[in-house]
């Protein structure tokens, strides 16, 4: 699989790339979705070096969540 994280939203969810910010799997609402994709695109630099610390199974960092 390529950099990517997981969004979840009323008991569905999607992996999201975190090079492309596309969806790669899965489906939430138009809404909810748009809203995670602007928040990630916000994030990108963030979720990619956490990506990168997953990779080499150390800890993460907190990112400011979705509001």
């Amino acid at each position: 699989m390529p950099p990517h994280f997981h969004a979840s939203y009323a008991g569905n969810e999607i992996l999201v790339s975190i090079e492309d910010l596309e969806v790669i799997e899965g489906e939430i609402p138009s809404k909810q979705q748009k809203m995670v994709l602007g928040w990630a695109a916000f994030h990108q630099t963030e979720l990619m070096e956490n990506w990168e610390l997953a990779v080499k199974h150390m800890d993460l960092f907190s990112i400011d969540p979705l509001q």
